[in-house]
């Protein structure tokens, strides 16, 4: 009897790869070859474009114009009254008087800055919650009381939910800076500033939103209360623009957006451009009304107010210049000292071998 022929279903199945030229590597690549000449040009070339960069960016944050005032030590009695947290009903007020030297051309902006104020502790940064900040369960006292991380700023004693809850929100920075220009000693000439359009696009339309209904904040928070170091509901945070309260104002928003460093500034106003200022702040005195709420000095902090101007690189920010400068030089040099020895190389290997091609 002869042996029955095999099928194809009785043969034993290959492991290896199907015969493509994918799967088997022979699709067409590019393999450099790295000479020297190639190797010293490559960074002859990105020395230059790093130091072109640096210098670029040197010149630009040098043009670009800023303003400091530290006013937490020139309302001295109003950081005396805030220390005292039984004070912090008493409203007080302050003047600081500076002078702008040169026209602060453009687009001009305010920060504020903080200083020796820890906002990336661990136990600070998870204190708040999300889902309440999505406009959901603000006034579920039993799911707020459940999120452990805004504890001890998440109910009242008598079970009312605090909305927002969290640290984070309830240390709020809560100071209100107005800006007047004195072009003579009589005449007090209000500055306008923006408090809209200040924040990331990302957090002002999917990261924040007011509970329902949106149109009534009223209602939308009632059954809740406003955490204990705020002098106002979260519904009143910007009387004079219904659109501008709730989880939705700027003010808030650039204050949830934790810092990661102690000393940190957020921008807070931007220059609206109409006359006399339709080209930024004229040269001479300025006056700044603050409404002094916000307490620095139980740990060491201060306050500062920052009128800046941009570039194309943004701020005012040496570093970046700096480091592109420095790495494109160090490149250059490397490339200099590569080009020696390589040259060097070169002509120890044409005297042994004085045949060679040229």
């Amino acid at each position: 009897m002869g042996k029955k022929a095999k099928t194809k279903e009785d043969l034993p199945v290959s492991k290896c790869p199907d015969n493509t030229a994918f799967k088997q590597q022979r699709l067409p690549a590019s393999r450099p070859l790295l000479t020297a000449d190639s190797v010293i040009s490559t960074f002859f070339i990105i020395g230059l474009f790093c130091l072109a960069v640096g210098v670029s960016w040197i010149v630009a944050t040098t043009n670009v114009k800023e303003i400091w005032v530290t006013y937490s030590e020139h309302c001295q009695e109003c950081t005396k009254l805030r220390e005292n947290t039984s004070n912090s009903e008493k409203p007080c007020s302050c003047s600081v008087s500076f002078n702008v030297n040169d026209k602060l051309q453009g687009d001009v902006y305010m920060y504020y800055k903080l200083s020796n104020f820890f906002q990336n502790h661990r136990r600070y940064v998870i204190s708040k919650y999300d889902t309440q900040l999505l406009g959901r369960n603000v006034t579920n006292a039993e799911s707020i009381q459940k999120q452990s991380y805004c504890a001890p700023f998440s109910t009242y004693k008598n079970g009312t939910p605090m909305a927002p809850c969290g640290a984070i929100a309830n240390s709020m920075f809560n100071d209100t800076i107005s800006l007047f220009y004195n072009p003579n000693p009589t005449i007090s000439i209000p500055v306008p500033l923006l408090n809209t359009g200040n924040t990331w696009w990302s957090d002002k339309n999917v990261k924040f939103s007011n509970p329902k209904p949106k149109d009534n904040l009223v209602q939308a928070f009632a059954g809740s209360a406003r955490p204990p170091y705020w002098q106002k509901p979260a519904y009143e945070l910007d009387p004079q623009d219904p659109n501008n309260n709730g989880y939705i104002n700027d003010d808030f928003i650039n204050w949830m957006r934790v810092a990661a460093l102690p000393s940190f500034r957020k921008l807070y106003r931007r220059l609206y451009r109409v006359q006399p200022f339709d080209d930024g702040l004229p040269a001479g005195n300025y006056t700044y009304e603050i409404q002094y709420n916000f307490p620095v000095s139980k740990f060491g902090g201060k306050k500062h107010i920052i009128l800046t101007t941009t570039a194309w690189c943004g701020g005012k920010n040496m570093f970046l210049g700096i480091a592109y400068a420095v790495t494109g030089g160090a490149i250059i040099v490397t490339a200099i000292i590569m080009l020696a020895i390589h040259l060097k190389k070169r002509e120890k290997k044409k005297k042994k071998n004085p045949f060679s091609k040229r």
